[in-house]
C-alpha cells in the first residue's frame, strides 16, 4: 500500500538511527524496512492554521462547579432542587449547626425577601442564641486546604439584629478548627455582602465551612462563598478559576476554546428565565444569564444531572481564552433540541430573540464601550474587545430540515451586521448515516462556511479512517471537528487518535479546527468518559490522550510537507462468533433462534420449548433473564445492556433468524452476531436512543462504532418482529419482517502506521510525526529528500503498554525527550505502541 499519510496501529519509540550508507560502509547489511516514509521536497502541502487544535469545554462531569470554577462551596445560593437531580433540594450539601441551645431552624425560602429576582432562594436561619448556623460539606471529600494558604470568604446577609457572624473551616463534625474569622453584620434588614479572609493552619482534603450567627435572631443568608486566594492569574489578573486545572489547559497551548458545549447548548427549554415564563429551571445555555454580577446570575438545571451556578460564565470564558492566547469559539442555541431530545415546535417563537441575543453576544465580545453590551464588558473589567471571529450555531440537531431553516436565519442576520464573522453549522450526532448526509447536503446547498462534525468511536475506527478527509470537496465547506475521542482512556486509544490526527494535519486545507472532547472530569462525579483531564478536590492529572494532545498542540507546524508512506496493513477478517440477545431499558422476549449455513444446514437452534436456556451464557451480567411460556424473556426495564450469547460459532457464511418482541420500556431490542465476548461483537440496535433510531454497531474492546443507521425508526410494543441477519464473510444483510433493512461490508483495512511531516515557519524546523499503533516494532526507512536539515534533532516519544492509563495514583504515560542524530536518509526502528515526534532544525 502506498499513499499520503498513515497506516494505523500502535506507535513506537525510536530506538535506532542508521544512516543509509553507514551500514554498507561497515560491511553490514541494511535493515529490511517494514515501512518507508518519503518526503516530496518539491511539493507544497496544506497550510495549517494557528488555531488547528483547540479544547472543548462543557460543564459535564462537574467541569465547572466543583472543577475549573474555583468556588469551594457547593449549593452556595441554596438553589438546588429535584429538577437538577433526584434527591436534590435547597439544603443539599448543607448541615444545620446547633450552638448549644434549642435547635435552630434553617428554612430555604422563595419569597419577596429574596436577594434579587434571578436568585430566587435564600436561607432563613432562626436561632435562639450564638453559635447556630449551617455547615457546607463542599465537593468530593470536602474542602481541600493547604497550611498557610489564604482563602477569600464572603456571604450576603440580612437581619434586624446586629451581630458577629463567624466563618470557620473545621473537620467533618466541627471539633477541630483549621481557620476562623468574623464579620460584623448590621441590623438594617437590607441585603449586604460581607467579606473576610481565612488562613488555614493545616493541610487537609476533607474540611467543612461553618457559618454561624452571634445572637438570637432571624437572619437571611445567600451566596456563601469560599475561594482559595491561589487561583489562576493571567494577563487579565486574578481570576475565579482553579489554578492547577487552568494551568493544565494553558499548557496544551490550544488554538481555540469552544464554549459552553456540547449538549447543554441546545437541550431543555429555550425560553428566557422570566416571570412570564414561570422561571423555567431547565433551559438551554443562554449567554446573557451568565454575565454581570455573579449574585444576579440565575441557576440552571444541567442536562448532565446536576446544578449549574453560572459562576463560570461568558466573561470568565472570554478572559481565560485571551489569557492563554486562544481564539474564543462560542456556540449558541439554534432553538432546536439535540442530544436525543424531542422537537419543541411550540418554542420556535423564541427564534428571533435568540438571533438578537447572538448579535448582542458579538457586541459584548467586540463592540465599543459606547455600545450597550460593549459597555457591560467594560464595566466587568475589560474595555478592550475580545476579537471574536467565529460563532457556532446549534449542536447535534436530529432535525436537519428544521435546523437549516433556523441556521440560515442566524447566519444571514449575523453576516448582515458582522460580515467577517465565520458562522459554523453542524452535521448532527454521527459521522455517517441519513441525518449526517442530509445535514451535509443542506450545508453545501446553502454555501455554509464551516461544518461542525462529532464522533466518538472505537480505536479501530480511527485506525481505519486516517484518510477520511482525503476525498472531501476542496471547494465545499470547511470542517470543524468539534468533538472526537476513542472510546476508552488507555494508551491504545490515544495512539489511535494520534494516527487519525496525522490525517487531520495532512488535510488541514479542509479540517481547520479540531478538539478532543470532553476536556475535564471530576473523578467522583462522572457522566461521560473518556475525558482529557481528571481531578478531585485537591489534585489533577492528564490522561494518556492529554499527553498526546499536548504533544500535537505544541508541535503543529505551519504547513504540511507532502510525504508518502508504504508498508503492511491489517486486512479485514470474516465476521464469526455467537448470536447475542440484549435489551436496553426495555423488557423483551425472543423465540425461534436459528443459525443455518447457506445450504440450509442447521448450525444452532433454540425454540426454548424445553423450558430452559442452557445454551446461553450471560456476558453483561445485567437484567433478569428466564424462559417463560417457551420464550426467552428479559423483564427488567431499567437495566442497560443485558447481553447474553449462544454457543460460539466458527462459520464465516451463515444466516441468523429469530422472533423478537418488545414488551415494555423506553427502547426496542438488540440482536447480536459475531459475538466473541462482552466487549467484542456486532449488534443490531432496533429502536435505540429512546426508540428513535435503529443502527448497527460494532464493539471492539468495549468501544462501539456505528456502521449503519436509520433515523426515525421505532419498535412497537407487543409486536413480534421477524429478524434475519445474513453474513457472508465481511458482508452483512439485515432484514426485518421480510424486507431488507440494512446492508454493509465491514472490509476496511486497519493501518497500524501513520505519519505526517510539517514545517515550522518561525523556527525553520521540520517535524516528522510517526505513530506505530501495533504490538511489534516498525523498522522504517525515512527519506527527507533535499530538505535542508541539520544533523542533530530533538525527539519526543510517548510509549508504553497499550493497556496502560494515567490515574490519580500513577501517570506512567509521559513524554520522553532526547537528542538524536538525523541524516537526510536514515533507518529508524519505532517501538511498538508509541508516537514519536522528531524536530529537525534547518541546516
Amino acid at each position: 500500500m502506498s499513499r499520503p499519510g498513515a497506516m494505523k496501529g500502535l506507535a513506537a519509540a525510536a530506538l535506532l538511527v542508521v544512516p543509509l550508507g553507514m551500514a554498507a560502509d561497515a560491511g553490514a547489511a541494511k535493515p529490511v524496512p517494514d515501512y518507508t516514509i518519503t518526503v516530496d521536497d518539491r511539493a507544497q502541502g496544506a497550510v495549517i492554521d494557528d488555531t488547528m487544535y483547540g479544547v472543548f469545554f462543557e460543564d459535564i462531569n462537574y467541569a465547572a462547579d466543583g472543577g475549573l470554577y474555583a468556588e469551594l462551596v457547593r449549593n452556595r445560593s441554596f438553589e438546588f432542587n429535584s429538577t437538577d437531580a433526584s434527591g436534590f433540594n435547597g439544603m443539599t450539601a448543607w448541615q444545620v449547626v446547633n450552638g448549644g441551645g434549642a435547635a435552630p431552624t434553617a428554612q430555604v425560602v422563595n419569597d419577596a425577601t429574596r436577594l434579587n429576582e434571578n436568585n430566587r432562594n435564600h436561607l432563613r436561619l432562626t436561632s435562639d442564641g450564638p453559635g447556630d448556623g449551617v455547615r457546607n460539606i463542599g465537593y468530593n471529600t470536602g474542602f481541600a486546604l493547604k497550611a498557610g494558604a489564604t482563602y477569600d470568604a464572603s456571604v450576603w446577609a440580612r437581619t434586624t439584629t446586629a451581630q458577629t457572624v463567624t466563618f470557620a473551616l473545621t473537620d467533618a463534625n466541627g471539633s477541630v478548627t483549621y481557620a476562623s474569622g468574623t464579620v460584623a453584620v448590621d441590623g438594617s434588614d437590607a441585603w449586604k455582602q460581607y467579606k473576610l479572609t481565612l488562613t488555614s493552619d493545616a493541610t487537609v482534603t476533607d474540611a467543612r465551612l461553618a457559618v454561624t450567627g452571634g445572637a438570637a435572631s432571624v437572619m437571611g443568608l445567600d451566596m456563601v462563598s469560599l475561594m482559595p486566594r491561589d487561583r489562576w492569574v493571567g494577563k487579565n489578573g486574578l481570576s475565579t478559576l482553579r489554578k492547577d486545572l487552568a494551568q493544565k489547559i494553558a499548557d496544551l497551548n490550544p488554538g481555540f476554546v469552544r464554549f459552553p458545549g456540547g449538549c447543554i447548548v441546545n437541550v431543555n427549554s429555550h425560553r428566557a428565565y422570566t416571570a412570564a415564563n414561570n422561571f423555567p429551571r431547565a433551559r438551554s445555555y443562554q449567554w446573557k444569564e451568565t454575565v454581570g454580577p455573579v449574585e444576579q446570575r440565575p441557576t440552571n438545571a444541567n442536562f448532565w444531572g446536576y446544578n449549574q451556578s453560572y459562576g463560570l460564565g461568558y466573561y470568565e470564558y472570554f478572559t481565560f481564552a485571551e489569557d492563554i492566547g486562544a481564539m474564543p469559539l462560542p456556540v449558541v442555541p439554534a432553538v432546536l433540541n439535540g442530544c436525543g431530545q424531542s422537537f419543541r415546535a411550540n418554542e420556535q417563537n423564541e427564534l428571533q430573540r435568540h438571533i438578537q441575543d447572538t448579535l448582542d453576544l458579538i457586541e459584548f465580545a467586540n463592540g465599543p464601550v459606547t455600545s450597550t453590551w460593549g459597555k457591560l464588558r467594560a464595566d466587568m473589567g475589560h474595555p478592550a474587545p475580545f476579537n471574536l471571529t467565529h460563532v457556532g450555531v446549534g449542536n447535534e440537531e436530529n432535525f436537519p430540515a428544521q435546523f437549516i431553516t433556523n441556521f440560515v436565519q442566524f447566519r444571514d442576520a449575523i453576516k448582515a451586521k458582522y460580515p467577517n464573522i465565520t458562522v459554523i453549522s453542524n452535521s448532527g450526532p454521527d459521522d455517517e448515516g441519513t441525518t449526517f448526509e442530509q445535514h451535509w447536503a443542506q450545508n453545501r446547498a446553502n454555501d455554509v462556511e464551516m461544518v461542525d462534525e462529532h464522533y466518538y468511536n472505537s480505536p479501530t475506527w480511527f485506525l481505519q479512517n486516517n484518510d477520511r478527509y482525503d476525498s472531501y470537496d476542496r471547494n465545499g465547506p470547511k470542517v470543524f471537528l468539534g468533538e472526537y475521542a476513542s472510546q476508552d482512556a488507555k494508551l491504545f486509544n490515544s495512539l489511535s487518535e494520534a494516527a487519525f490526527m496525522t490525517g487531520l494535519e495532512r488535510n488541514a486545507d479542509i479540517v481547520k479546527l479540531a478538539s478532543y472532547a470532553p476536556l475535564l472530569a471530576n473523578v467522583d462525579n462522572v457522566q461521560w468518559r473518556p475525558d482529557m483531564i481528571w481531578f478531585d478536590n485537591h489534585q489533577s492529572w492528564g490522561s494518556t490522550s492529554y499527553e498526546v494532545q499536548k504533544l500535537f498542540m505544541n508541535n503543529v507546524g505551519d504547513r504540511v510537507i507532502p510525504s508518502t508512506a508504504s508498508g503492511k496493513v491489517m486486512q479485514p477478517t470474516p465476521i464469526t462468533g455467537a448470536v447475542g440477545l440484549s435489551t436496553w431499558r426495555t423488557a423483551a422476549k425472543y423465540d425461534d433462534v436459528k443459525v443455518t449455513a447457506p445450504d440450509g444446514t442447521t448450525l444452532f437452534t433454540d425454540d426454548f420449548n424445553d423450558g430452559n436456556a442452557d445454551g446461553w451464557r450471560p456476558l453483561a451480567n445485567r437484567g433478569t433473564w428466564g424462559v417463560t411460556d417457551g420464550q426467552f424473556v428479559q423483564t427488567s426495564t431499567t437495566a442497560e445492556d443485558t447481553l447474553v450469547a449462544g454457543p460460539a460459532l466458527t462459520a464465516t457464511d451463515y444466516d441468523v433468524t429469530l422472533k423478537a418482541t418488545k414488551t415494555a420500556g423506553a427502547e426496542g431490542f438488540l440482536v447480536g452476531f459475531g459475538v466473541k465476548d462482552s466487549g467484542n461483537f456486532y449488534w443490531w440496535n432496533l429502536g435505540g436512543w429512546n426508540n428513535t433510531r435503529s443502527v448497527v454497531e460494532k464493539a471492539t474492546s468495549g468501544a462501539k462504532q456505528t456502521l449503519v443507521a436509520r433515523e426515525g425508526h421505532s419498535i412497537t410494543t407487543n409486536k413480534a418482529y421477524d429478524v434475519k441477519i445474513s453474513v457472508r464473510g465481511t458482508k452483512v444483510t439485515l432484514s426485518l419482517d421480510g424486507q431488507e433493512f440494512f446492508s454493509f461490508d465491514d472490509n476496511t483495512v486497519v493501518e497500524p502506521f501513520a505519519q505526517v511531516v510539517t514545517h515550522d515557519d518561525a523556527t525553520g524546523d521540520t517535524i516528522v510525526k510517526v505513530v506505530n499503533a501495533q504490538n511489534t516494532p516498525a523498522v522504517t526507512k525515512i527519506d527527507l529528500g533535499k530538505l535542508k536539515v541539520a544533523k542533530k534533532a530533538t525527539m519526543t516519544v510517548i510509549s508504553g503498554d497499550p493497556g496502560q492509563q494515567n490515574t490519580r495514583s500513577a501517570q506512567p504515560i509521559r513524554p520522553v525527550t532526547t537528542q538524536i542524530d538525523v541524516p537526510s536518509q536514515f533507518y529508524r526502528t519505532f517501538d511498538a505502541n508509541s508516537v514519536t515526534f522528531i524536530r529537525i532544525p534547518k541546516k
